[in-house]
């Protein structure tokens, strides 16, 4: 953690040059290894060493990978405008690299091994040079085998050349992250070897008579299609324990505050697999950030985050007492756990684990049929004005043959019994459903690693995120978000390319357009300065944290020239997000889901920004 007192960071903001770790703007306070802060490094030089560690979750000592002795490791604190200098020491005996997530950096400074460098070999340097172009809460991560996964991982914020327009008294940064004692390599293996291997959530008889899970017919029909409806996460409770600045939640790390400061919150999800929903009670948050840029102000009660995105939040305690803030993880196997307080010692309620959420029809990608339940209605889709209608996105190709009539008083998840007469589906082959036809999407390469391609997948961006429709209180959704400042490109996209996000979660396959990356040599190529309508597809069951290097994209959400702009956006299953590119930064560029063994499985190509003129 670290605690920014910002009229301390005003006072000492005048940034010189040739600092090794810490720039004389840093305030005394952020110079210091008080227990439970993050080291601070800044200036104009930075050294960074890599190296093994032994670290201390809730009492117990595991090994890890950290930076300068910490992980989670250092804060680096930027400005913007100045140019970064950092040297990357690998004192590890395999190779690693760092990537600026987030950032807008030359490609060869980018740090993804055989993408857009070659990686730092053991026992060498590398050393990063690039311009800082923007301001905000970002984070830094290796992208070399499960390093990330093992503690290699820190945030980055970096202050902006103009007054903020955000106003506040204090910040912590919050970097949420997953911890296990189980090595990367070993956690892969078995979701491997097994599906569905660390979920210990799984329905069961008692589950059946207590009326907590889905009926006897509900389960007659996932068993057909062979799915699990409680699999809505790989990595679970079972091998995680949940960290907030490194800290797990019985070792509580306490944030200060004083009644009746606006507290800003720069919330990082650095986490390898797990989706958190974040709240406070008792305490309303504003969001005024989200992937580093600013936003109109919402105020909400809690918030999903995937992983690699930031959210900045406001939130006022005017209370001398204590809070409790919660990063619960998305089937709610586990939390996250730390406290806002006055004072160092005191300590908040804090909320029981709510029930686990089921995957429903919605989330198989049948939100689009008539009489498919799965919580309240979707809304219109807002890329209505490029895809009136799923038949004619689909080039008219006929959906799988159903009597809607016949199913308009019955979602699939209340269907009966196979055999029954009065069953509306009944004779539906629900392993035929799981396989549309590929002529729907022709580009999806029809391999084992493609279990299902959704039949009527939605625009979800008005979606809270699974287990949060019903709680009771505001939850933030992408539709909500709205850009403080006006886009810089309000062009029309000339062209759509469509991306179909695919899986077979029985064998753990994971791919774009139903390749992983060691399938194709093919990136998706753009040219320099064109605009263009990405949409993403999720043909699968699980949420995926979509992240483009080296850009920021517009979410097409009805926004129009103030649309939210990300560099990562969770894809929610069965669900479509449509985002408009400029690709303005030439390079290779990774392209990827996030969940760190999702991309190790495949799920993760090349973008290639070529110069406008070359035909090479």
């Amino acid at each position: 953690m670290t605690t920014i007192d910002r009229r301390g960071v005003l006072r000492g903001a005048a940034l010189t040059g040739g600092a090794l770790t810490l720039g004389a703007w840093t305030p005394a306070w952020a110079q210091s290894r008080t227990p439970g802060l993050l080291p601070v490094v800044s200036g104009d030089a930075i050294e960074l060493r890599i190296a093994r560690m032994t670290r201390t979750v809730d009492g117990v000592a595991a090994r890890a990978i950290g930076i300068n002795g910490s992980s989670p490791a250092p804060l680096i604190r930027l400005r913007e405008g100045q140019r970064a200098r950092i040297r990357v020491i690998n004192d590890l005996d395999v190779e690693t690299s760092l990537h600026w997530h987030g950032l807008l950096v030359p490609f060869q400074y980018d740090g993804v091994p055989g993408v857009s460098f070659p990686g730092i070999a053991a026992g060498t340097h590398f050393d990063y040079d690039f311009p800082v172009r923007q301001n905000g809460s970002y984070w830094y991560h290796s992208h070399s085998g499960g390093q990330e996964q093992e503690g290699l991982y820190g945030p980055i914020v970096i202050d902006p050349a103009a007054p903020d327009p955000v106003a506040y008294d204090r910040e912590h940064v919050i970097v949420l992250s997953d911890h296990s004692r189980s090595s990367a390599a070993a956690i892969f293996r078995r979701m491997k070897l097994q599906p569905g291997y660390y979920n210990f959530q799984r329905q069961t008889l008692g589950g059946l008579i207590a009326g907590r899970d889905q009926s006897a017919s509900d389960r007659l029909a996932w068993g057909k299609m062979r799915m699990d409806p409680a699999d809505v996460a790989d990595g679970t409770g079972a091998t995680y324990s949940y960290l907030i600045n490194g800290h797990g939640p019985r070792d509580n790390w306490t944030g200060l505050f004083v009644a009746g400061e606006r507290v800003r919150l720069r919330i990082v999800n650095a986490s390898a697999m797990t989706t958190f929903n974040v709240r406070i009670p008792g305490l309303p948050l504003t969001i005024v950030q989200a992937d580093g840029l600013n936003v109109e102000p919402v105020t909400v009660d809690e918030f999903q985050i995937g992983v690699a995105e930031t959210y900045d939040t406001i939130v006022i305690p005017t209370e001398a007492r204590a809070f409790t803030l919660v990063g619960e993880s998305i089937d709610r196997s586990g939390m996250a756990r730390a406290t806002l307080s006055p004072r160092i010692g005191m300590t908040a309620p804090v909320p029981p684990l709510r029930p686990r959420p089921l995957a429903d029809m919605v989330d198989m990608g049948m939100g689009g049929m008539p009489g498919m339940e799965g919580g309240p209605p979707r809304g219109v889709d807002p890329s209505v004005e490029r895809n009136a209608s799923r038949t004619l996105a689909t080039h008219g190709m006929a959906e799988p043959v159903m009597d809607h009539a016949a199913m308009g008083h019955v979602g699939m998840g209340h269907a009966a019994a196979a055999d029954d007469p009065d069953d509306p589906m009944a004779g539906m082959d629900h392993g035929a459903m799981k396989m549309r036809d590929f002529d729907v999407a022709p580009q999806v390469a029809k391999t084992p690693g493609v279990q299902t391609l959704s039949p009527m997948p939605v625009d979800r961006t008005d979606y809270p995120g699974q287990g949060l429709s019903g709680v009771g209180h505001r939850v933030l959704t992408y539709r909500q978000l709205r850009s403080l400042e006006r886009n810089p490109d309000v062009r029309p996209p000339a062209r759509e390319l469509e991306i179909h996000l695919t899986g077979n979660m029985e064998r753990f396959m994971w791919g774009l357009d139903g390749k992983r990356m060691v399938d194709t040599h093919e990136p998706f190529a753009f040219t320099q300065g064109e605009r263009v309508r990405v949409k993403l597809v999720n043909d699968t069951m699980m949420g995926h944290p979509i992240h483009l290097h080296g850009h920021f994209f517009d979410l097409v959400t009805g926004q129009g020239d103030h649309a939210p702009r990300k560099h990562t956006v969770l894809v929610q299953p069965g669900g479509i997000v449509s985002f408009d590119l400029t690709a303005d930064a030439v390079g290779d560029w990774a392209f990827h889901c996030h969940m760190l063994y999702h991309m190790l499985a495949g799920m993760m190509r090349v973008v290639t920004v070529r110069p406008a003129g070359d035909a090479a």
